[in-house]
């Protein structure tokens, strides 16, 4: 009887022994599998809560662990459309967990160079949208690519805009936040940012081009830029050699600048905004702000660089009433030319966001507020971030750097 009861012992101990094998080597292979991922889980922090009563959604932090995949999505071409990217990140990012989205907008946005009393570069830019979850997504430098810090919209990724980040396959469909950016600075001091151009007429037509180049969507071409860009040089051959497929069924400009001063703006067109309904026709320009003469007289006398809604191609619109957001794209100009581009400091450089503003200014769009403003400082490598317009909520106000 004795014998037996040991017996029984010594098998029980040997089936504990091999589920625990089991089980640690499970664990070894999802950690060898996912171990960047855990990591990047791991660093999701809950910065500020939602105010409902104000519009203001909740804001994140997340720190990236490893490449995201990017050397890899370079080398094989790049993606053509949403479709291909939502693939693209499911198959190598979530491993095929979750399906994603990438949702439709009509987001209006400001932006602007200066610079600082002290001399240093800024770059000052507005997120208008409506009330949604923001993510500042922190990425490492590696041996080939630069560390950045970068702004997402969480709608854009599938988060319910009236709820908070809950759960883990929540954070999971975060994972794809850094292919999602709408403006950053990485630490070379190169900054960039996108914004709505509503081309095409009265239907708002999409830039899909369709030659032998690689392939980028609208965000992807930020991530590029964040990632790989020394300059605006560097910036604009990233430009020159890839195809543009617009994200959303939308359409898209951007400006980029550096810690030199030099700033640039790119847009895809063709003929005027009447006629560019066919977005596999268009053609990239390249608007340097030491060379937009041909812009206009104001735009040729300044040394900064502004940007909004509207193609500034001259001819491109055959009345001024279809250049959305001409009056914020006037009141920065206003704003900026009173001190020639010159400005105290970042905060200052905050002011004048905060004077295009859109729960205060008189919207000439559907869009309710300014989600996040933040002025990227391109000489000191740092970022000063405001949720919601709550500009004197010092609770509100955040700053963070590469070192930080």
């Amino acid at each position: 009887m004795k014998q037996k009861t040991v017996s029984l012992k010594k098998v029980l101990m040997i089936i504990l022994i091999a589920v625990l094998s089991i089980v640690v080597v499970a664990a070894a292979v999802i950690f060898g599998i996912w171990h960047n991922e855990i990591s990047t889980l791991a660093s999701f922090r809950h910065l500020r809560e939602r105010n409902d009563a104000h519009g203001d959604g909740s804001v994140y932090t997340m720190k990236v662990s490893g490449g995201f995949y990017l050397d890899k999505f370079t080398e094989q071409g790049g993606v053509k459309s949403d479709a291909e990217l939502i693939k693209f990140i499911t198959d190598n990012i979530t491993k095929g967990l979750i399906d994603m989205g990438i949702s439709e907008s009509n987001i209006g946005c400001s932006s602007f160079t200066a610079v600082s009393e002290s001399g240093d570069r800024l770059f000052g830019r507005n997120y208008d949208f409506d009330k949604t979850n923001t993510c500042i997504v922190f990425t490492e430098k590696t041996k080939d690519r630069h560390a950045t810090i970068s702004t997402v919209d969480l709608q854009f990724l599938g988060i319910d805009v009236n709820s908070d980040v809950n759960g883990l396959m929540d954070k999971i469909t975060c994972l794809a936040a850094p292919y999602a950016p709408l403006d950053g600075i990485n630490d070379a001091g190169v900054s960039c940012g996108i914004y709505m151009s509503y081309q095409g007429g009265d239907e708002t037509v999409a830039t899909n081009q369709n030659t032998d180049k690689p392939d980028f969507t609208s965000t992807t071409f930020l991530r590029l830029v964040l990632d790989y860009a020394d300059s605006v040089e560097e910036a604009v051959e990233i430009a020159k050699a890839y195809d543009m497929h617009d994200s959303a069924n939308t359409s898209y400009h951007y400006m980029v600048a550096d810690a030199s001063g030099k700033s640039v703006i790119l847009e895809w067109v063709a003929g005027t905004d009447s006629t560019d309904n066919d977005g596999s026709a268009r053609e990239l320009k390249v608007t340097y702000n030491d060379a937009d003469g041909h812009i206009g007289e104001k735009e040729g006398s300044s040394e900064y660089q502004w940007i909004t809604n509207f193609i500034i191609q001259p001819g491109y619109y055959d009345s001024e009433e279809d250049m959305k957001g001409l009056d914020r794209y006037e009141k920065l100009y206003e704003e900026l030319s009173a001190t020639d581009g010159v400005v105290k400091d970042e905060r200052a450089a905050m002011e004048i966001l905060a004077a295009v503003g859109r729960r205060t200014w008189d919207n000439d769009d559907g869009n309710g507020c300014t989600v996040h403003s933040v002025v990227y400082n391109l000489t000191d490598k740092t970022v000063l971030w405001v949720t919601n317009e709550n500009y004197s909520d010092e609770t509100a106000i955040f700053e963070f750097s590469f070192e930080k």
